[in-house]
């Protein structure tokens, strides 16, 4: 009988402590600049997500709010709906994600600064990948991205350091794809062949 006294005593007891660890995990994660971050080289590097050295950490990074195309066939759906989204063949749509791949090496090349909240980005390989925003001599590496039509807008968002709302970011990155679309420049170019 007295286990049946005490029983609703420790499930409450047991329900705050998992009420109070659920919402310590819910808290959002703060922003962590990391500086005079290097590009390395590594076999999967493409335009969107790719190996980095910061100090002595170094991790495969995902860009947060965009996605370039493939380079290979190894994710025949996902390719195939970038060929779709940029109206081009898988081709050229691969072309589009080799020259994605390239200018991000060559934007790379000197130290850059990377925001991230060391989020796991998922995806199919066995290392982690985090998410994270790269600046380069304080432009986005998303916004050149998709400015030059090497990119699409899509992909995780949230709110960025300097406070701007997500949803303000990705109506500035929809306005860029726009334009890029609009000047037939990067994948687009391939729409009028």
């Amino acid at each position: 009988m007295k286990i049946f006294r005490t029983l609703p005593i420790i499930l409450a007891a047991l329900l705050a402590a998992f009420q109070s660890s659920e919402s310590i995990a819910a808290k959002p994660k703060k922003w962590e600049m990391l500086t005079a971050c290097q590009y390395v080289e590594a076999k999967n590097n493409d335009g969107d997500s790719f190996r980095l050295k910061c100090g002595e950490k170094e991790f495969v990074l995902r860009l947060y709010f965009v996605d370039a195309p493939e380079t290979h066939m190894n994710y025949p759906e996902r390719t195939h709906e970038q060929s779709k989204h940029f109206g081009v063949t898988l081709d050229e749509s691969m072309k589009g994600g080799e020259q994605a791949r390239e200018t991000v090496r060559a934007t790379l090349k000197d130290p850059f600064t990377v925001w991230t909240r060391w989020a796991v980005a998922g995806g199919r390989g066995k290392e982690p990948r985090y998410y994270g925003l790269v600046e380069v001599n304080g432009k986005s590496l998303a916004e050149m991205l998709v400015s030059n039509g090497l990119a699409r807008t899509k992909g995780r968002r949230l709110n960025l350091p300097n406070g701007e709302k997500a949803k303000v970011y990705v109506e500035k990155l929809d306005a860029l794809e726009a334009e890029a679309k609009k000047r037939k420049i990067g994948v687009w170019a391939e729409l009028t062949k």
